[in-house]
């Protein structure tokens, strides 16, 4: 488990998966050298899975997670969402800019999920289907919607919630960072309140693809974070790890 200021554990860990030969999932969490910085920008946790083949998927990502990071740093005034939203802004334009500069490397994309927790108050920003769960009182609930083919069809009725985890085509995208010429990300529009010993995860869809959300909280909110992320990894390779696996837990302790 890497060293935070207090009021935050935080673990996170990458795979590369059994049937990959190379990982296109990056991630970072980030946090203010000082006291009085982390108190107005509060922390940062991000997670990507990359699209478009071996070395654009990873750029993607790559720029996306660098992206985020620096620009909300940067840009940071007063509202944690607003800079969230032109972090995510930034690192579509870099993507969409370096892909036109490598035209071998058109089609390049990749989701992101990005949360800032600023005191108690969580505001994210998402695309893809990337995922943020928030485990609470023995409860798992899904903060994200995935931006996906079959996401479409639950939300039109046509395919029930619980038949999607398995559908054969829910891993392809509507939307992505460098997809398209606008940006189509969700964000949230209230801050959520977030409470002392909740559990957040962000992961990629190689972990949700083969481990189910009950398998995900008594993991994630019964052990240690560290302890919970090489679990959660070690469940999927044993189902067949059939693409990247990378997570980031996070514990609030107040």
């Amino acid at each position: 488990m890497r060293k935070v200021k207090p009021g935050m554990e935080v673990a996170n860990l990458s795979d590369v998966g059994l049937q990959r030969e190379n990982n296109e999932d990056s991630f970072t969490y980030w946090e203010p050298a000082s006291e009085e910085e982390l108190a107005h920008k509060g922390r940062l946790a991000v997670v990507a899975d990359g699209m478009g083949g071996y070395e654009g998927g990873q750029e993607a990502s790559r720029i996306a997670v660098e992206t985020v990071r620096e620009v909300y740093d940067r840009s940071f005034r007063d509202q944690a969402q607003l800079a969230l939203m032109e972090a995510f802004r930034a690192a579509h334009q870099r993507i969409t800019d370096y892909a036109t500069q490598h035209p071998e490397l058109q089609g390049m994309g990749t989701t992101c999920t990005a949360v800032a927790i600023v005191g108690l108050q969580l505001f994210f920003a998402h695309v893809g289907d990337t995922r943020l769960y928030l485990c609470r009182s023995g409860e798992i609930s899904r903060l994200t919607r995935d931006h996906s083919y079959v996401g479409r069809l639950v939300e039109s009725g046509i395919v029930r919630p619980e038949d999607a985890e398995t559908h054969p085509q829910r891993h392809i995208l509507t939307a992505a960072l460098g997809s398209g010429r606008e940006l189509a990300a969700d964000v949230s529009q209230e801050p959520f309140q977030v409470e002392d010993g909740d559990t957040l995860v962000l992961c990629t869809d190689g972990l949700w693809g083969v481990v189910s959300e009950p398998e995900i909280l008594a993991t994630a909110s019964q052990k240690s974070p560290d302890v919970a992320c090489h679990e959660l990894v070690r469940l999927a390779l044993s189902r067949g790890g059939p693409d990247n696996i990378t997570l980031q837990i996070l514990r609030v302790r107040n």
